[in-house]
């Protein structure tokens, strides 16, 4: 896992608008479709964990638990969030060859 680069690609992520961030709502963007991976930060709770991983396996949509706390996912959101939804498909690509 390479974290800087994570953040890299988080970063550009949120600039084009291409990510939903907090748990209700990446859950809503699993289940209807415009979701194509789900990133946690590394020190997500094991039981929110558990729940995305439940709906992400469901609609079969990768989850990649990231080395990025909630912190530094707050300094490139706004929000302090540990659940990220990525809604493009090359940006989703990227973190999946990032994070494996």
């Amino acid at each position: 896992m390479n974290s800087k680069k994570t953040v890299n690609l988080l970063t550009i992520c949120m600039k084009a608008g291409k990510a939903v961030k907090g748990f209700d709502s990446a859950c809503d963007s699993v289940r209807n479709g415009t979701a194509y991976c789900v990133l946690t930060a590394s020190d997500t709770s094991e039981k929110t964990v558990k729940e995305i991983d439940f709906i992400c396996k469901k609609y079969s949509v990768p989850l990649i638990k990231t080395a990025v706390s909630k912190d530094e996912m707050a300094d490139i959101c706004g929000k302090v969030t540990a659940v990220i939804a990525v809604c493009d498909k090359g940006f989703s690509d990227g973190f999946v060859k990032i994070n494996t």
